[in-house]
């Protein structure tokens, strides 16, 4: 999948793989990649910003833990990011529906015409 296919959601994607757990960059890195089936794969270089962004804006928080005998800044998701997230996953399901509509309708329009008119 295209690189810019995440563009606009990266921060609903970083947000919803630390719900669970907190996690450091690396992990982060791999949870999005499994859980779109391989689909998506972020860069280093998209999703360090990306984590300092929302740790300004309150919506994470961070904190360096040992790891293996290394030093790893680990995120974890606040309650300002757990609402931020639950208002992203309300756009995504009201734009996916949208665009679904759009694409896939439910019932084609009668005689081929968008007012039920023949030609």
């Amino acid at each position: 999948m295209r690189q810019d296919a995440v563009r606009g959601h990266l921060d609903g994607l970083l947000l919803a793989v630390l719900e669970p757990a907190p996690l450091h960059g690396y992990a982060i890195i791999t949870a999005v990649q499994q859980r779109s089936g391989g689909a998506l794969e972020l860069r280093t270089g998209t999703i360090y910003p990306a984590l300092n962004r929302l740790e300004r804006l309150g919506l994470l928080r961070s904190s360096w833990e040992a790891e293996g005998g290394r030093k790893r800044r680990c995120y974890a998701l606040t309650d300002a990011g757990a609402r931020f997230l639950a208002d992203e996953r309300t756009a995504w399901q009201d734009f996916t529906a949208a665009i679904g509509a759009v694409l896939n309708p439910v019932s084609p329009h009668p005689h081929g015409s968008p007012h039920g008119q023949s030609a």
